[in-house]
């Protein structure tokens, strides 16, 4: 888990019931490519030796509470396997050649190979939750992976365009990215010691925490060194990817709104090029302050929970951080 700049403060709030939990999703993890032969179960595990932060787990445990049974380990593996498929998934879309400074499966194996490991790894994420007997919990996960599904095709009907408008881009934000986080605190109340009348709270601070993300990801792509990140400054950019940003750039550079971005952003230098333009209007400082809107809000819908001290302080470094990487 790299790149999180409040995780030893994080590890050490949480507890060794924490770390033990983390531990068990890793070595559950690790067993699930093990289960599917050398070739398939190779690439599983190069995916998830890749590393990340597992705030997807970390979430399923903070929102699930102390005495964590073997369900919320299992909830906690279906929500990093399913987000480990949409990133395989994605970086066949895309093309990608390297993710976290690592090759991709599709640019190590190829687009059939690719495609079979995200496939793989959607199926067992839902079948490691439909193991726990739960029905909503399953009903979850589904609507989440439904929503990550939607979202892709919003991005790629996007690509490129420069009429994208913040609303849009928000859409984008909280179906690709911050329903997952939404579905991890979901189910740690659904299975863990809050029960379902906690999970409308605990999923509302989790969607907030996850457009706080993905915004803060995508100022990242723009601002952060390649050797953090683990990706080429303004990949978004060459992809096509019309990111807030840009977004807030155009608004503020009268010569941007009218970029042609597939003519203008054909490789890794103009790329960065731009980023340097899109940094000197001062768009990643007010996408910033949207982010920090809200992780508020996201620690407001905490406010009528009974947490304990020590959950409701672990809860907020989560939400915290996520635009404190890399700092």
């Amino acid at each position: 888990m790299t790149g999180y700049a409040p995780l030893e403060a994080l590890l050490t709030v949480g507890g060794p019931e924490l770390s033990r939990l983390l531990h068990r999703t890793e070595s559950r993890l690790a067993q699930v490519a093990e289960t599917h032969g050398r070739e398939l179960g190779g690439h599983v595990t190069h995916t998830l030796s890749a590393g990340g932060k597992r705030l997807r787990p970390m979430l399923v445990f903070l929102c699930g509470g102390s005495g964590a049974g073997e369900d919320l380990v299992r909830a906690a593996v279906a929500a990093e396997l399913l987000h480990m498929a949409t990133l395989v998934h994605d970086d066949v879309l895309d093309g990608a050649a390297t993710r976290r400074g690592r090759a991709t499966v599709v640019a190590a194996a190829g687009r059939d190979a690719a495609t079979a490991t995200g496939d793989l790894l959607f199926s067992r994420a839902f079948a490691e939750l439909a193991s726990t007997g739960r029905e909503e919990a399953v009903a979850v996960l589904s609507q989440a992976s439904s929503a990550l599904a939607r979202g892709e095709l919003l991005q790629r009907a996007d690509a490129w365009s420069d009429s994208v408008g913040e609303e849009r881009y928000l859409e984008r934000c909280e179906l690709k990215t911050a329903r997952l986080f939404e579905a991890a605190c979901r189910l740690g109340a659904l299975l863990g010691e809050p029960g379902p009348e906690a999970a409308d709270a605990l999923g509302s601070f989790g969607l907030r925490v996850g457009i706080a993300f993905q915004i803060f990801d995508d100022v990242l792509d723009v601002s952060g060194p390649p050797e953090r990140t683990g990706k080429p400054r303004g990949t978004d950019l060459l992809d096509g990817t019309v990111t807030l940003p840009l977004i807030l750039a155009r608004r503020r550079d009268p010569e941007l709104r009218d970029l042609d971005l597939r003519s203008i952003v054909t490789e890794p230098a103009q790329a960065d090029a731009l980023c340097d333009r899109i940094a000197l209007t001062g768009a990643l400082g007010e996408a910033r302050e949207l982010a920090l809107t809200y992780v508020a809000e996201a620690k407001a819908a905490l406010s009528d929970l009974e947490l304990d001290d020590r959950r409701r302080e672990a809860l907020d470094l989560v939400a915290d951080g996520v635009v404190e990487r890399y700092a």
